[in-house]
């Protein structure tokens, strides 16, 4: 009896199968992995944090991007959607199609039950090896409660977190705020 072997598609071949998909996937050693769609407290979440760094970083040279917005880490080739990306200076992409940038500032997932440990372990390894990446907030969606992971001089992580709706966050790298009552609006816990 023979073994069935897997066929691996190389970045090219992912991403020209992702370009004409109609729903996303990832794509790490290979392989994709089809995304799941959101709940709401996700997606009121994700639409909250990109509204409150859209209004504080509306004159400046930062962008906010949502989770269409596909990120590369070339150092272990992995391609990624992020919940909400921001990039400050002028973005780098990986071709003339600009859907896949490759110079993140800041990262923020909202964590769910199936992606929170790879979320906060292999995923977070993978951003780290981006030379552009200085902070990561992991966003809880049943309490309140924002993880923040800042990148210091030194390349190491300086860890915080947030708890409750009076909390708020300093992002240093992009100065801005996020207040826990504004990432939170209209989220309602069980």
């Amino acid at each position: 009896m023979s073994a069935l072997r897997k066929t691996l598609l190389s970045p090219a071949e992912y991403l020209a199968i992702e370009r004409q998909a109609e729903r996303k996937s990832e794509y790490f050693a290979g392989e994709m992995f089809t995304m799941a769609g959101a709940i709401e407290p996700h997606n009121l979440i994700v639409t909250n944090v990109i509204s409150e760094l859209r209004m504080q970083l509306k004159k400046r040279p930062c962008k906010v991007y949502p989770s269409d917005m596909r990120v590369k880490i070339p150092a272990s080739v992995l391609y990624a959607y992020p919940d909400v990306v921001v990039v400050c200076g002028k973005p780098a992409f990986e071709d003339e199609v600009k859907d896949t940038l490759l110079n993140p500032t800041v990262i923020v997932e909202v964590l769910s039950a199936s992606t929170e440990a790879y979320d906060r372990g292999k995923k977070f390894e993978h951003y780290s090896r981006i030379p552009s990446f200085c902070e990561y907030l992991l966003i809880t969606q049943n309490q309140p409660k924002v993880e923040q992971f800042t990148k210091q001089d030194d390349g190491k992580w300086l860890y915080a977190v947030a708890h409750g709706l009076a909390g708020v966050l300093k992002l240093a790298s992009i100065d801005c705020e996020l207040a826990l009552a504004e990432v939170y609006d209209k989220v309602e816990f069980e």
